[in-house]
Protein backbone atom coordinates (compact mmCIF):
# COMPACT_ATOMS: atom_id res chain seq x y z
CA UNK A 1 0.00 0.00 0.00
CA UNK A 2 1.26 3.27 -1.20
CA UNK A 3 1.63 6.26 1.30
CA UNK A 4 -0.88 8.64 -1.03
CA UNK A 5 -3.35 5.91 -0.28
CA UNK A 6 -3.65 6.89 3.48
CA UNK A 7 -2.55 10.26 3.70
CA UNK A 8 -4.70 12.82 2.40
CA UNK A 9 -2.59 14.43 -1.09
CA UNK A 10 -2.44 17.70 0.79
CA UNK A 11 -0.69 16.61 3.49
CA UNK A 12 1.78 15.04 1.51
CA UNK A 13 2.52 17.94 -0.61
CA UNK A 14 2.90 20.15 2.95
CA UNK A 15 5.17 17.97 4.09
CA UNK A 16 7.22 18.00 0.61
CA UNK A 17 6.57 21.99 0.78
CA UNK A 18 7.88 21.92 4.79
CA UNK A 19 11.32 21.23 3.37
CA UNK A 20 11.51 23.78 0.45
CA UNK A 21 10.23 26.36 2.65
CA UNK A 22 13.50 26.41 4.67
CA UNK A 23 15.71 29.66 4.07
CA UNK A 24 15.21 32.52 1.52
CA UNK A 25 14.37 31.84 -1.83
CA UNK A 26 14.90 34.52 -4.83
CA UNK A 27 12.93 34.31 -7.09
CA UNK A 28 14.74 34.40 -10.79
CA UNK A 29 13.79 37.29 -12.83
CA UNK A 30 15.53 37.51 -15.97
CA UNK A 31 13.54 34.78 -17.52
CA UNK A 32 12.33 35.89 -21.00
CA UNK A 33 8.43 36.72 -20.52
CA UNK A 34 6.04 37.55 -23.23
CA UNK A 35 5.53 41.34 -21.73
CA UNK A 36 8.92 42.09 -22.65
CA UNK A 37 7.57 45.29 -24.63
CA UNK A 38 5.22 46.21 -21.99
CA UNK A 39 8.12 46.08 -19.13
CA UNK A 40 10.21 48.08 -20.76
CA UNK A 41 7.34 50.91 -21.13
CA UNK A 42 6.24 50.85 -17.81
CA UNK A 43 10.41 50.60 -16.83
CA UNK A 44 10.70 53.72 -18.74
CA UNK A 45 8.08 55.62 -16.86
CA UNK A 46 9.54 58.68 -14.45
CA UNK A 47 10.77 57.55 -11.06
CA UNK A 48 8.21 60.48 -9.99
CA UNK A 49 5.42 59.00 -12.38
CA UNK A 50 3.20 59.30 -9.26
CA UNK A 51 3.71 60.18 -5.28
CA UNK A 52 2.90 56.62 -3.41
CA UNK A 53 6.03 54.76 -4.38
CA UNK A 54 6.38 52.33 -7.17
CA UNK A 55 6.45 48.90 -7.80
CA UNK A 56 9.99 47.82 -8.56
CA UNK A 57 11.50 46.36 -11.97
CA UNK A 58 12.41 43.23 -9.83
CA UNK A 59 8.48 42.29 -8.66
CA UNK A 60 7.00 43.09 -11.73
CA UNK A 61 9.22 40.91 -13.65
CA UNK A 62 8.16 38.58 -11.19
CA UNK A 63 4.28 38.91 -11.37
CA UNK A 64 5.17 38.61 -15.33
CA UNK A 65 6.74 35.33 -14.86
CA UNK A 66 4.67 33.46 -12.93
CA UNK A 67 1.62 35.03 -14.40
CA UNK A 68 2.31 33.85 -17.38
CA UNK A 69 2.68 29.97 -16.16
CA UNK A 70 -0.94 29.84 -15.31
CA UNK A 71 -3.99 31.36 -17.22
CA UNK A 72 -5.01 33.98 -15.06
CA UNK A 73 -8.94 35.08 -15.53
CA UNK A 74 -9.63 36.61 -12.13
CA UNK A 75 -7.75 38.75 -10.28
CA UNK A 76 -7.38 41.54 -7.86
CA UNK A 77 -5.44 43.81 -6.10
CA UNK A 78 -5.48 46.86 -3.58
CA UNK A 79 -3.65 49.62 -4.03
CA UNK A 80 -2.69 51.09 -7.86
CA UNK A 81 0.43 52.20 -10.07
CA UNK A 82 2.80 50.38 -11.67
CA UNK A 83 1.50 47.14 -10.90
CA UNK A 84 -2.26 47.68 -12.33
CA UNK A 85 -0.55 48.26 -15.59
CA UNK A 86 0.61 45.57 -16.07
CA UNK A 87 -2.17 42.87 -14.27
CA UNK A 88 -4.45 44.69 -16.52
CA UNK A 89 -2.35 42.65 -19.66
CA UNK A 90 -1.50 39.26 -17.51
CA UNK A 91 -4.71 38.97 -16.14
CA UNK A 92 -8.67 38.53 -18.32
CA UNK A 93 -10.55 40.58 -15.63
CA UNK A 94 -8.34 42.88 -13.04
CA UNK A 95 -10.27 44.14 -9.73
CA UNK A 96 -8.23 46.95 -8.24
CA UNK A 97 -9.30 48.64 -4.95
CA UNK A 98 -8.06 52.04 -4.05
CA UNK A 99 -8.32 55.47 -3.12
CA UNK A 100 -9.31 58.66 -5.05
CA UNK A 101 -5.78 60.12 -4.37
CA UNK A 102 -6.48 63.27 -6.77
CA UNK A 103 -4.67 66.09 -5.81
CA UNK A 104 -2.09 64.08 -3.54
CA UNK A 105 -0.20 61.12 -5.03
CA UNK A 106 -2.55 61.08 -7.90
CA UNK A 107 -1.65 57.09 -8.52
CA UNK A 108 -5.11 56.49 -10.07
CA UNK A 109 -5.51 59.37 -11.86
CA UNK A 110 -2.18 58.32 -13.44
CA UNK A 111 -3.19 54.92 -13.84
CA UNK A 112 -6.19 55.43 -15.30
CA UNK A 113 -4.53 58.00 -18.45
CA UNK A 114 -2.14 55.50 -19.01
CA UNK A 115 -1.81 54.28 -22.86
CA UNK A 116 -0.57 51.19 -21.07
CA UNK A 117 -3.87 50.22 -19.21
CA UNK A 118 -5.34 47.97 -20.75
CA UNK A 119 -9.08 49.86 -19.78
CA UNK A 120 -11.53 47.26 -21.09
CA UNK A 121 -9.96 44.66 -18.10
CA UNK A 122 -10.06 46.77 -15.25
CA UNK A 123 -12.57 47.60 -12.73
CA UNK A 124 -11.78 50.09 -9.77
CA UNK A 125 -13.66 50.22 -6.60
CA UNK A 126 -13.03 53.07 -5.08
CA UNK A 127 -12.60 54.05 -1.42
CA UNK A 128 -10.68 52.66 1.59
CA UNK A 129 -9.78 49.09 1.16
CA UNK A 130 -11.25 48.74 4.86
CA UNK A 131 -14.55 49.32 3.83
CA UNK A 132 -15.01 48.55 0.20
CA UNK A 133 -13.77 44.99 0.76
CA UNK A 134 -16.16 43.98 3.71
CA UNK A 135 -18.87 45.21 1.30
CA UNK A 136 -17.36 43.41 -1.57
CA UNK A 137 -19.23 40.21 -3.26
CA UNK A 138 -16.76 38.20 -4.97
CA UNK A 139 -18.63 36.23 -7.42
CA UNK A 140 -15.72 34.14 -9.20
CA UNK A 141 -12.36 32.29 -7.60
CA UNK A 142 -9.49 34.36 -7.97
CA UNK A 143 -6.50 32.98 -9.83
CA UNK A 144 -3.78 35.85 -8.38
CA UNK A 145 -4.09 38.52 -5.43
CA UNK A 146 -1.74 41.57 -4.79
CA UNK A 147 -1.74 42.81 -1.61
CA UNK A 148 -0.34 46.35 -1.82
CA UNK A 149 -3.24 49.02 0.01
CA UNK A 150 -2.85 50.57 3.36
CA UNK A 151 0.45 48.95 4.79
CA UNK A 152 -0.45 50.41 8.77
CA UNK A 153 -1.23 47.31 11.71
CA UNK A 154 -3.58 45.53 10.57
CA UNK A 155 -4.97 46.74 7.47
CA UNK A 156 -2.89 43.80 5.76
CA UNK A 157 -3.98 41.28 7.64
CA UNK A 158 -7.27 42.55 6.83
CA UNK A 159 -7.33 42.46 3.39
CA UNK A 160 -5.63 38.98 3.68
CA UNK A 161 -8.84 37.81 5.56
CA UNK A 162 -11.28 38.78 2.72
CA UNK A 163 -9.22 37.41 -0.19
CA UNK A 164 -8.07 34.37 0.88
CA UNK A 165 -11.56 32.63 0.77
CA UNK A 166 -11.71 33.24 -3.04
CA UNK A 167 -8.42 32.14 -3.80
CA UNK A 168 -7.93 29.27 -6.42
CA UNK A 169 -5.95 26.12 -6.05
CA UNK A 170 -2.87 27.21 -8.01
CA UNK A 171 -3.25 30.99 -7.40
CA UNK A 172 -0.65 33.24 -6.71
CA UNK A 173 -1.09 35.33 -3.56
CA UNK A 174 1.64 38.29 -3.80
CA UNK A 175 2.38 40.25 -0.48
CA UNK A 176 4.21 43.37 -1.53
CA UNK A 177 6.64 45.78 1.20
CA UNK A 178 7.37 42.78 3.97
CA UNK A 179 10.27 44.64 4.95
CA UNK A 180 7.88 46.11 7.30
CA UNK A 181 7.90 44.60 10.63
CA UNK A 182 4.26 43.96 10.58
CA UNK A 183 3.77 43.21 6.89
CA UNK A 184 7.05 40.38 7.56
CA UNK A 185 5.03 39.05 10.12
CA UNK A 186 2.16 38.53 8.11
CA UNK A 187 4.56 37.05 5.38
CA UNK A 188 6.07 34.93 8.32
CA UNK A 189 2.41 33.29 9.63
CA UNK A 190 1.87 32.57 5.52
CA UNK A 191 5.64 30.50 5.18
CA UNK A 192 4.23 28.42 7.55
CA UNK A 193 0.06 28.25 6.88
CA UNK A 194 -0.60 24.81 5.31
CA UNK A 195 -2.97 26.28 2.67
CA UNK A 196 0.00 28.07 1.09
CA UNK A 197 3.27 26.85 -0.43
CA UNK A 198 6.29 29.68 -0.72
CA UNK A 199 7.15 30.51 -4.13
CA UNK A 200 10.06 33.14 -3.50
CA UNK A 201 10.74 36.84 -2.88
CA UNK A 202 11.70 39.39 -5.46
CA UNK A 203 12.85 42.46 -3.55
CA UNK A 204 10.69 42.98 -0.80
CA UNK A 205 7.84 41.50 -2.48
CA UNK A 206 6.72 38.02 -1.20
CA UNK A 207 4.92 34.88 -3.69
CA UNK A 208 2.53 32.17 -2.49
CA UNK A 209 0.91 29.89 -4.27
CA UNK A 210 -2.92 28.27 -2.99
CA UNK A 211 -2.41 24.81 -2.65
CA UNK A 212 -4.70 22.18 -2.50
CA UNK A 213 -5.08 22.19 1.57
CA UNK A 214 -8.70 22.53 3.11
CA UNK A 215 -9.84 26.25 3.82
CA UNK A 216 -9.13 27.26 7.24
CA UNK A 217 -12.80 28.42 8.03
CA UNK A 218 -12.64 32.41 7.66
CA UNK A 219 -15.43 31.75 9.97
CA UNK A 220 -14.15 29.82 12.66
CA UNK A 221 -11.37 29.88 14.97
CA UNK A 222 -8.91 26.96 15.35
CA UNK A 223 -5.78 28.88 16.24
CA UNK A 224 -4.56 25.41 17.77
CA UNK A 225 -4.03 23.94 14.28
CA UNK A 226 -2.34 26.83 12.48
CA UNK A 227 1.17 26.09 12.02
CA UNK A 228 2.36 29.04 13.32
CA UNK A 229 0.57 28.81 16.71
CA UNK A 230 1.44 25.39 17.34
CA UNK A 231 5.36 26.05 16.91
CA UNK A 232 5.37 28.99 19.13
CA UNK A 233 2.48 28.12 21.91
CA UNK A 234 3.16 29.49 24.60
CA UNK A 235 4.54 32.12 24.58
CA UNK A 236 7.47 31.93 26.80
CA UNK A 237 9.22 35.95 26.86
CA UNK A 238 8.32 39.00 25.92
CA UNK A 239 11.64 39.83 24.16
CA UNK A 240 11.15 36.59 21.45
CA UNK A 241 7.70 34.98 19.31
CA UNK A 242 9.50 31.58 19.21
CA UNK A 243 11.51 29.87 21.25
CA UNK A 244 12.28 26.50 22.20
CA UNK A 245 9.64 24.55 24.00
CA UNK A 246 11.96 23.43 26.32
CA UNK A 247 13.30 26.98 27.28
CA UNK A 248 12.67 28.25 30.66
CA UNK A 249 9.86 31.11 30.58
CA UNK A 250 11.58 34.53 30.79
CA UNK A 251 11.19 36.11 34.81
CA UNK A 252 8.92 38.58 33.17
CA UNK A 253 6.64 36.31 31.75
CA UNK A 254 6.44 33.75 34.78
CA UNK A 255 5.53 36.93 37.05
CA UNK A 256 2.40 37.58 34.21
CA UNK A 257 0.95 33.95 34.85
CA UNK A 258 1.91 34.09 38.31
CA UNK A 259 4.45 31.37 38.32
CA UNK A 260 7.01 32.60 41.27
CA UNK A 261 9.12 29.53 41.03
CA UNK A 262 12.83 30.20 40.54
Amino acid sequence: MRMRDIVPIWRLERLWQRRRNRGVRWLAVDEHTEYEDLLGDIRSLPENWHGAGSCGSAPLRAIAIQGQSRRIIHSAETGVGKSTLLLSHVSQHHTVFALDDTGGANSLAQVRASSLLKREAVDFVIGPTQETLPRHKFVDRLQLVLIDGPHGYPFPELEYYFFYPHLDEDALLIIDDIHIPTIFRLFSFLREEEMFDFVGVASTTAFFRRNSAPLFNPLGDGWWWQSYNRKRFPVRTFSHDFVPRSARPSSDFRHLTGDNSE
